[in-house]
């Protein structure tokens, strides 16, 4: 018999309830937030917000550096698992009031469909959406659909959508863990139940090991390439902490839901969800902190493809995989190898496994492109309106933006990003201080904007910038007309290997407390005005190079001499875009080029 579609109703009540939840996503997400947060230590609140809603920027730099060095670091970006444990959550709850197969099936989807923007909306979870939906339509449907034809539709169609998301590094990530998934955990989960039975919790246990086995192989070509480093331990740590993800995932998502609801007993999910999140934090701790855990690496695309290849051949012979599904594995390895040796501009790209900072010249403001290789650039700043900062982005050969970073809310910095917003794909913003009219801005383009405070850190490849400045509690305590707005600014450690970059924004050294260490190169404060602190600052940091963004013929008669005077001084060479143009700084390995366009 045909299968019977659903009724016009429940399609009508479903599309209708997604999209008033989708018109309110800043509201829900919110109350989401500030539902994870109760009766739980700050940090576990912080863990419950990554893996719930992928928000990492508030978890603390140590716990956030356990997590990478352990392997862990995909429990703190919201994807694929995040909607299979949603299905799973959600299929029996809703079977709980006593909805048929056909509408749990399809309510499930519109879940997914207001998860997607609600968790950010970043490619790897995009594409989760796309699969997850699928594989539920199908299933609504009456049909058995192919897995690997519903991932293969899923990486066809955003792909359509945005060719530029196969240099993601996160999405080419979730792609070869769902590939290593449909491709290894059948038989590895026979293999592991062969071993010790698959009676009650044991069949649950043979499921999860296999598929985090599956997931880690697929994975580590592309994290070795991509960071040139690979964690030892990271099988390891996976596998103890398996027992509490699941868990921890559907007591924040349950936790998450119920703050929707005034006055709902949150606290009660939160002081069960608590010590799972105290634990995983634990295992990262365990296997991430030895010295031994994390080595460097280098995998180049030979590399890469080479190790795949192995991989296939493991598969194939070892365990036994049918050879049509290793011919399909094989071609997504090679997909996802091309996609990641390939990307970028070849005339503009940065040096192969390399970084290029551009300071850009946009006149008076501040513009910085940071372009890592195999990851989407990100941008501090974008300088005045009218700067022609998208012409700018293209001529350095990006045409998409992983993040767009603003250090103030102010028209020297904010003024080019308000215009790349709606007319240049942007992932993200990023902002400190107040940011009311970028956020605004944000909205408007359908945008995900998110505060950044001293100790977030964000990753883009091999790329790490981390906030050191303002702290969180001089950010509440501030109020719209307080002098000094520049002692708000965000300021950005930049790190690359062994390269650091200070990018101080507008807050000069006499007014904010910086201590970094050594950089190899000071981005001036406030495009070279008067410091009183900026000869402590360079006796703190030793840079080998200084660069000032500033405007020709600027009424403000920046730089002033007494910067100038003082880093001569310091004998700190310096670069200044209103004579150099845009200073460019290409790194490949530990050699450092810097070139200026005039």
């Amino acid at each position: 018999m045909p299968a019977r579609r659903p009724p016009l109703p429940l399609l009508f009540a479903v599309a209708v309830a997604v999209l008033l939840s989708l018109a309110h996503t800043g509201e829900i997400r919110a109350r989401a937030e500030t539902a994870l947060g109760q009766g739980m230590p700050k940090r576990e609140a912080e863990l419950a917000r990554g893996f719930v809603l992928g928000q990492d920027e508030r978890i603390d730099s140590r716990t956030v550096e356990d997590f990478r060095r352990s392997g862990l670091a995909h429990l703190l970006a919201v994807s694929g698992q995040n909607v299979a444990l949603l299905g799973l959550l959600a299929i029996p709850l809703l079977a709980a009031f006593g909805l048929g197969l056909r509408a749990r099936l399809l309510w499930t989807i519109g879940l997914i469909a207001v998860y997607v923007p609600l968790a950010g909306a970043e490619p790897s979870i995009q594409r989760a959406g796309i699969m997850g939906a699928l594989s539920l339509w199908a299933t609504l449907g009456g049909r058995r659909a192919s897995r690997f034809y519903a991932l293969l539709f899923a990486a066809v169609a955003m792909l359509a959508i945005d060719p530029g998301i196969a240099a993601d590094v996160g999405w080419q990530l979730s792609f070869a863990a769902v590939l290593g998934i449909l491709l290894l955990a059948g038989p590895l989960r026979r293999a592991i139940a062969g071993a010790i039975g698959e009676r009650g919790l044991r069949r649950a246990l043979a499921d999860g090991a296999a598929m985090t086995i599956a997931a880690t192989l697929a994975t580590a070509p592309l994290i070795a390439f991509h960071f040139e480093a690979v964690s030892i331990t990271t099988l390891l740590a996976n596998l103890l902490a398996l027992p509490a993800v699941a868990p921890a995932m559907w007591l924040g998502m349950l936790a998450a839901a119920a703050g929707q609801v005034p006055g709902a007993p949150v606290e009660l999910l939160n002081a069960v969800n608590a010590p799972l999140l105290a634990y995983v934090a634990q295992v990262a701790a365990w296997c991430g902190r030895p010295s031994w855990a994390y080595i460097d690496v280098h995998v180049g695309a030979w590399g890469l493809a080479a190790s795949y290849a192995a991989l296939a051949v493991v598969a194939l012979v070892v365990i036994r995989v049918p050879r049509l599904l290793v011919a399909l594995a094989v071609a997504g390895a090679c997909a996802l190898a091309w996609a990641a040796s390939g990307s970028g501009d070849a005339g503009a790209a940065p040096p192969a496994g390399g970084l290029r900072v551009s300071v850009l010249d946009v006149g008076q403001g501040d513009a910085v492109l940071l372009q890592p290789a195999g990851a989407p650039a990100i941008l501090v700043d974008g300088g005045p309106p009218g700067a022609g900062l998208a012409g700018k982005l293209r001529d350095a050969g990006v045409d998409r933006l992983g993040a767009a970073i603003l250090t103030h809310d102010q028209s020297d910095h904010a003024g080019g990003i308000r215009e790349l917003l709606g007319s240049f794909p942007v992932e993200r913003l990023l902002f400190a201080g107040i940011g009311r009219s970028s956020r605004a801005a944000a909205r408007a383009a359908g945008v995900p904007a998110r505060r950044l405070a001293r100790g977030a850190v964000l990753r883009a490849g091999r790329l790490r910038l981390e906030a050191l400045w303002p702290p969180r509690e001089l950010l509440g305590g501030w109020q719209a007309g307080d002098a000094d707005p520049n002692r708000l600014a965000l300021v950005l450690l930049a790190r690359w290997r062994r390269f650091e970059m200070l990018l101080a924004a507008d807050a000069e050294a006499e007014a904010v407390p910086l201590d970094p260490g050594p950089v190899d190169v000071l981005k001036i404060a406030h495009h070279g005005s008067e410091d009183a602190g900026l000869e402590e600052l360079l006796r703190r940091t030793t840079p080998d190079l200084a660069v000032v963004s500033v405007g020709e013929g600027n009424p403000f008669g920046h730089p002033t001499p007494a910067t100038l005077a003082t880093l001569a001084a310091h004998g700190v060479p310096t670069l200044r875009t209103d004579r150099d143009g845009t200073v460019v700084l290409e790194l490949s390995g530990d050699a450092l080029r810097a070139i200026a366009d005039d």
